[in-house]
């Protein structure tokens, strides 16, 4: 995770192009005891990344299709052969947190490529998981950017990149 970091603060700081060579690479190779929330957290930031909308999109579906699995290994947490593990279990809510922002990003990437329909769509799944956020920055800023994306749509405003109440588009 610290890796990830780095590279997110890369690019938060303008350097797209070598946030984006770091992420790839992370995804590549993850390194040990990497697992789905990992790759999840990897690919949300390679979407934020991408140039293209297509390519943004293509890595928001990914980052979903990944919390679904860490959300999934925590419902049922066991070893390769179903076994469980030692330990307390992951707390799924973690990768629940996410959803939001990667409904929120999805529905940015379908406006960006101009299908407000799937945008709308999107937004409302959103807007539902973002009802269990708490009233802290991080649940302001995303209740704020889908606020934002919501009257864009409303107003017609399509092929702006996606937002998920951060700044690291």
């Amino acid at each position: 995770m610290t890796l990830i970091g780095q590279a997110v603060m890369l690019h938060r700081a303008g350097d797209r192009e070598e946030a984006r060579n770091r992420l790839a690479a992370l995804w590549t190779d993850p390194g040990a005891g990497a697992g789905p929330l990992h790759r999840c957290t990897i690919a949300h930031y390679l979407a934020a990344t991408q140039d293209d909308a297509e390519a943004a999109l293509r890595w928001d579906l990914v980052a979903l299709a990944e919390a679904d699995a860490a959300v999934a290994d925590a419902a049922a947490p066991g070893d390769a052969v179903g076994r469980p593990l030692p330990g307390p279990p992951p707390a799924p809510h973690t990768a629940r947190g996410l959803y939001p922002s990667l409904y929120l990003r999805l529905a940015g990437d379908h406006a960006a490529l101009g299908n407000a329909t799937a945008a709308r769509h999107e937004l409302g799944r959103a807007r539902h998981a973002a009802g269990r956020l708490a009233d802290d920055d991080h649940g302001r800023r995303v209740r704020t950017a889908i606020d934002r994306l919501e009257r864009d749509l409303r107003e017609g405003v399509t092929g702006r990149a996606p937002a998920d109440g951060h700044t690291d588009q």
